[in-house]
C-alpha cells in the first residue's frame, strides 16, 4: 500500500451545537490519511491515474459548502466516506480539530476502510 496525505489543512467552518456557534465559523483543522492500492501506472507521471490531494480538499471544501455542521464527528464521517469511495482508497484516517475552542485544540480521529464502506 502505499499513503497520501493532506495535513493540516484549516478552514473556516460553521459547526458546533451550542447557540454561541450557530452563525459564525470556527477554524477547524483537518488532517487526513488515505491508503490506496498500488498502481505501477501511476508512476507513468499522469494525475488522472492518481488519487490526488485536490480530490480530498476539493471534497472537503463541498462538505463544508452544504452549511452549518452540528457535530466534528458527522463531518469526520463525512470526509471520510468521500474519501473512501475513491476507486484506489482502501483505508482513511480523517483527524478533525476545532481550534478555538479552549485551552487548545478538540476534535476526533477515525479510521475508516473498504470493507466497512
Amino acid at each position: 500500500m502505499d499513503r497520501i496525505f493532506v495535513h493540516d489543512y484549516v478552514l473556516e467552518v460553521e459547526i458546533g451545537v451550542h447557540h454561541n456557534e450557530r452563525g459564525v465559523t470556527q477554524r477547524v483543522r483537518f488532517s487526513v490519511d488515505i491508503d490506496i492500492k498500488s498502481d505501477p501506472t501511476a508512476l507513468e507521471d499522469d494525475i488522472d491515474r492518481t488519487l490526488d490531494y485536490d480530490y480530498v480538499i476539493n471534497g472537503i471544501k463541498a462538505i463544508i459548502s452544504r452549511g452549518h455542521i452540528n457535530l466534528v464527528e458527522t463531518l469526520a464521517e463525512d470526509v471520510a466516506q468521500h474519501c473512501i469511495s475513491h476507486p484506489r482508497a482502501e483505508r482513511v484516517e480523517v483527524m478533525i480539530e476545532k481550534l478555538d475552542k479552549d485551552p487548545g485544540s478538540v476534535g476526533v480521529q477515525i479510521v475508516r476502510s473498504k470493507q466497512e464502506a
